[in-house]
């Protein structure tokens, strides 16, 4: 199980190396489009890409946040359970993550097979959607199979106890 979290993490670190470089080209992006206006020259279709590449920004940083233990916690009631309730409680509360970010995955993937089959793309400059989709299905993948291992984690902690 270890060597499979040291790939989850490894691999969760790339996806946000690639949020990262999707971020910085955002910003390229809308400081281009913001200059350009000045003297009339628009970047076609600026809106249109920056909202689709926002989409792997968000969704290629969700496991390494996960990994970072990054996500919003409420322990206030944690901290005042014995440690064992804890640490059921947060496998009961990793296992329903993993399973809604797992059906997330699955109907983005659905919908991104039916957008490619379609041919739907963005209004402006005709970016087809489906990348985007698959990207955010990707995300929510890999953030579902860490919670997974997460709740393995704790309920093992649990029943140790």
């Amino acid at each position: 199980m270890l060597k499979f979290e040291r790939y989850l993490a490894v691999f969760s670190d790339r996806l946000n190396v690639l949020a990262a470089l999707a971020m910085i080209f955002v910003m390229l992006l809308t400081v281009a489009d913001v200059i350009l206006r000045r003297f009339m020259l628009p970047v076609p279709g600026a809106y249109d890409i920056v909202s689709l590449v926002s989409s792997f920004i968000i969704s290629f940083s969700l496991g390494y946040t996960s990994v970072q233990k990054g996500h919003i916690a409420v322990e206030f009631l944690f901290e005042k359970l014995p440690e064992r309730a804890s640490r059921i409680l947060s496998a009961i509360n990793e296992l329903i993550a993993s399973v809604f970010f797992g059906i997330l995955a699955w109907q983005a993937l659905a919908y991104a097979l039916r957008s490619m089959g379609s041919g739907e793309v963005s209004p402006t400059i005709r970016l087809p959607f489906f990348p985007f989709i698959l990207g955010l299905a990707l995300g929510c993948l890999l953030l579902s199979v860490i919670l997974a291992v997460n709740c393995i984690k704790e309920t093992e902690k649990a029943i140790r106890r």
